[in-house]
């Protein structure tokens, strides 16, 4: 019995979801993939997967045996890479992140990656949306806020200034407001995916706003404002040209509230790569080096 193999085709059931997947990865058939799950829950005396016509779900033992295996096949590989005397990052790197952070500020930076390491090859994937990294086979995540999700590790590489912005077509209409409580009376552009809601958090006060826009991308967020279909609260990146030219002012400059953190995330369940540590480092220090990325700088 091939145990590595066994355990490589139950990882990467885990990860896919779907025995078919594997299958087509390892050049075999479904049923072999099948019968290499069943053989490895023989082998253990206990039950990994819960098997339906719609989805598979670890059991709680499976939970625990596939973090273990995880770690033992990155380690594994490391190993290899280690051996064969492959000091310089090589393969295939998949980062999610953000859509204006990932256009502003990583896709500027990956024509200097690549020519760095010439051996890496990167996948990135921007959106806004909720990217679960283990089920999608993401090596790494860039998220902007405060993060929740115990399950993974983080590496803080930056903090944005939020700014409460409006443009100067609509603060010729509504006036500007001088305190976050004026806020109540204002038509306020909300971000759905916002884990606060609709409480905007100021230095001495958090104000429940309001506004008859809401949208699920920052994107959504600068469009409206330059519109002037009201005030936002924001990422100062999101608004640096607009602030320029004085097509957006920044309100409320002195009830600002904490510096938006931003950090890399990654899977504690699983071995990192170097390619990964790598990318980290140079994304690091090109944020090191940009200042709207260093707000709480000195604080």
């Amino acid at each position: 019995m091939d145990r590595f193999l066994l355990m490589h085709s139950f990882a990467r059931v885990v990860e896919t979801g779907s025995f078919s997947a594997v299958a087509r990865e390892l050049g075999t058939g479904q049923p072999n993939v099948s019968r290499h799950i069943a053989a490895l829950e023989r082998h253990l005396g206990t039950r990994l997967l819960h098997r339906s016509t719609r989805k598979l779900t670890l059991t709680p033992e499976g939970e625990r045996f596939y973090s273990e295996t995880r770690r033992v096949i990155d380690a594994i590989a490391e190993a290899e890479s280690n051996a064969r005397g492959e000091d310089a990052p090589q393969g295939l790197l998949r980062v999610a992140c953000p859509t204006v952070l990932g256009r502003s500020h990583i896709l500027p930076q990956i024509k200097a990656v690549l020519a760095r390491f010439p051996e890496l090859e990167i996948d990135l994937q921007i959106g806004d949306r909720y990217i679960d990294l283990v089920e999608e086979g993401i090596d790494l995540a860039i998220r902007v806020g405060t993060l929740k999700d115990s399950a993974l590790r983080a590496r803080r590489i930056g903090a944005a200034e939020r700014l409460c912005v409006a443009s100067s077509e609509y603060l010729a209409e509504h006036g500007a407001p001088t305190h976050p409580n004026d806020l109540r009376n204002h038509q306020c552009i909300l971000y759905t995916l916002s884990s606060a809601g609709s409480t905007w958090s100021f230095r001495d006060v958090e104000v429940a706003v309001r506004g008859r826009f809401r949208v699920n991308t920052p994107d959504g967020i600068r469009s409206a404002v330059l519109d002037g279909m009201g005030i936002a609260y924001a990422p100062a990146w999101l608004f640096e040209d607009a602030l320029a030219d004085h097509r957006v002012h920044s309100l409320l400059i002195e009830h600002h509230g904490p510096p938006v953190p931003v950090h890399f995330v990654y899977a504690a369940n699983r071995l990192l790569p170097r390619r990964a540590r790598v990318f980290m480092d140079f994304i690091a220090a090109a944020f090191a080096r940009d200042r709207s990325l260093n707000a709480d700088a000195g604080r």
